[in-house]
C-alpha cells in the first residue's frame, strides 16, 4: 500500500491514517506533497480525485477520505484492532470518530494544526471553548466507561485515537486549558512513538507555511524558520 499526504508538520488530516497504520505496525509506503506550490495541485490531482491529501493506493483501490482510509484498514486488517473488540466500545469510538470527521469547525477553523510552533494562548471566543468543553466531556466519557486497560480513549490505541490526534495539537500547540485529565490523554498520545515519529519527519521538512501562523504570537519555536514554501 501507498499513503500519499502533505506536509506533517501542517496537514492533519494526513496525519490520521498514517499514525494508525504506523502505531498497529501496518506496512506501508509514503509519499509527501508539499502545499504551497504552484504544481501542488496538479500532483495531488494525479494521485487523489479530490486534489487533497491523503489518498491511500492499493493496487488499483483508490481511497481517499481519513475516516474512509481508517475503515478499509479495518476490514482488509482485522487482526490489528483499528476498532475496539467489545461491540459498544467499538460503536462509541465509531460514532466520536464521525463526530470529529464532521464537527469542531470552530476550533479546527481558529487553530491550524501547526507542530513546528507553540504559541501564546489568548481567548478564542464562545465557539472554540464550547467545541473544546465537547471534547473534553466526550474523551472523559471514553475513558471512564471503555478506557481502564491502557492510556487511550479505549484503553488500547485504536482509530478513534488518530482521529482526535490533530485536536490533542491544537490544544497543546495554542495552550488552551483543559482539564487534568483532558491533559493526561494528551501526553499519552504525544509521547507515543508513532507520533513521535510523525512530529520529527514535519520538523525535519524544508518547507513552512508563513500563513499557519498569521495573528499568533510564538512562544516557541521548533522547526527551522526558513522554509522553501
Amino acid at each position: 500500500m501507498h499513503l500519499y499526504i502533505a506536509n506533517q508538520l501542517y496537514s492533519s488530516w494526513s496525519l490520521r491514517p498514517w499514525l494508525l497504520m504506523t502505531a498497529l505496525d501496518i506496512p506501508f509506503e509514503q509519499t509527501v506533497i508539499a502545499m504551497g506550490f504552484p504544481d501542488t495541485r496538479r500532483q495531488m490531482l494525479d494521485v487523489s480525485p479530490t486534489g487533497k491529501m491523503p489518498c491511500l493506493h492499493d493496487g488499483d483501490v483508490r481511497v481517499w477520505e481519513s475516516l474512509a482510509i481508517i475503515d478499509y484498514l479495518a476490514d482488509n486488517f482485522p487482526d490489528k484492532r483499528v476498532w475496539p473488540a467489545e461491540k459498544a466500545a467499538r460503536a462509541h469510538a465509531r460514532a466520536a470518530s464521525a463526530e470529529m470527521h464532521a464537527g469542531f469547525t470552530a476550533l479546527r477553523s481558529a487553530c491550524p494544526m501547526n507542530l513546528g510552533k507553540r504559541f501564546r494562548p489568548r481567548d478564542m471566543g464562545l465557539d472554540v471553548a464550547a467545541d473544546v468543553t465537547r471534547v473534553e466531556g466526550l474523551w472523559a466519557e471514553a475513558r471512564e466507561k471503555f478506557g481502564s486497560g491502557g492510556d487511550f480513549l479505549y484503553g488500547d490505541f485504536c482509530a478513534a485515537d488518530a482521529m482526535y490526534a490533530p485536536v490533542v495539537t491544537r490544544l497543546d500547540t495554542y495552550q488552551i486549558p483543559v482539564m487534568p485529565q483532558a491533559r493526561v490523554y494528551m501526553d499519552a498520545v504525544l509521547n507515543h512513538p508513532a507520533f513521535v515519529k510523525w512530529r520529527e519527519a514535519g520538523l525535519a521538512e524544508p518547507w513552512t507555511l508563513p500563513h499557519y501562523d498569521e495573528g499568533w504570537m510564538p512562544a516557541e519555536i521548533f522547526h527551522h524558520p526558513n522554509g522553501d514554501a
